[in-house]
């Protein structure tokens, strides 16, 4: 279950370029919430956005830096999904959707709100198959490549292990096949892609998601209505896999129906104004689960099942 609290933990500042001086901050009486303008995770946040509530006017393909929600108490703010930890941090936005590990790297000090459980990665040590290492400190006075190098830097520097760190922008993977670097530290979701490569984890660095963060003046100055996002957000991310059951079920088949269906908290069962002395029985179930419960319940009595999308679920 994903938590609602803010995280108390702070990270170290880097050397890590703030938002620029001039910039604009976010109305006092609007909260600016910074979503990523671009990556693999940009798509599903704005679809987590649309499930939410927080409509966008259609604006057709024109593309702005700011944009008005239909409600008049949000805005979104389209940046560089790395950008987003410091603009929140320094206030130019108020909440911001990024992942832990940007805002690990950046060092940047805000609260972790809500994990979203999008692009979920692990930022592994990885080296060629045919290297002959097997353990970081196998890698002392290496080169290792990486997006991530104040990360890099920290992994290596609690093992009392000394490296260079190579700074690349993209295609980490390759550095070892050109010489460019003996490993690399990168993020893995499947571990496809560091196979292709013919590459193989030594360790594991960091484990990220995709995370709501908010800046900690802004909690405390508009927390009513980061209390209002929050909930939105999170009761999508609840509803995520979940399904809905209705069925009528005859009393007397009830209780065998009721050891079928497992639901959050039991299901919810009502009269039916029927001669058949039927119940409607309706319970939230897992999606995974749902081909196998149907044939169950249909043997144990049920009939007349809809199954139906769950958008948001609140407790």
């Amino acid at each position: 279950m994903v938590s609602s609290r803010p995280s108390d933990k702070k990270t170290k500042k880097t050397g890590a370029k703030k938002f620029r001086a001039g910039s604009p901050s976010a109305s006092p009486s609007v909260v600016r919430l910074a979503v990523p303008n671009k990556g693999r995770i940009a798509a599903p946040v704005m679809n987590l956005i649309e499930k939410s509530g927080f409509h966008l006017p259609d604006s057709g393909s024109e593309r702005h830096l700011i944009i008005k929600t239909l409600d008049p108490g949000i805005e979104i703010l389209f940046a560089r999904p790395v950008d987003i930890p410091e603009y929140v941090a320094t206030g130019a936005a108020d909440l911001g959707i990024t992942g832990h590990d940007l805002v690990v790297e950046r060092g940047s000090d805000v609260a972790e709100l809500l994990d979203l459980g999008l692009g979920k990665a692990t930022l592994v040590l990885a080296v060629h198959e045919e290297s002959g290492i097997f353990s970081v400190e196998e890698l002392a006075g290496a080169k290792v490549a990486t997006e991530f190098p104040a990360i890099t830097k920290k992994f290596f520097a609690a093992r009392g292990v000394q490296v260079s760190v190579v700074l690349v922008g993209g295609a980490c993977e390759a550095t070892p096949h050109l010489g460019i670097a003996d490993a690399i530290v990168d993020l893995s979701s499947s571990g496809t892609t560091l196979k292709t490569h013919r590459l193989k984890v030594i360790a594991e660095v960091l484990t990220t998601s995709t995370f709501l963060i908010a800046n900690r003046h802004a909690l405390v100055k508009k927390q009513e209505k980061i209390d209002e996002i929050l909930l939105a957000l999170e009761s999508v991310v609840r509803a995520r896999g979940q399904c809905y059951l209705m069925m009528n079920v005859k009393r007397s088949s009830l209780e065998a129906v009721k050891k079928v269906l497992p639901g959050l908290s039991g299901p919810t069962v009502m009269d039916v104004a029927s001669t058949e002395d039927l119940v409607a029985v309706h319970a939230v179930v897992d999606e995974v689960r749902v081909y196998a419960l149907i044939n169950a319940l249909r043997r144990a009595g049920a009939k007349d099942i809809l199954v139906m999308a769950i958008q948001r679920m609140i407790r």
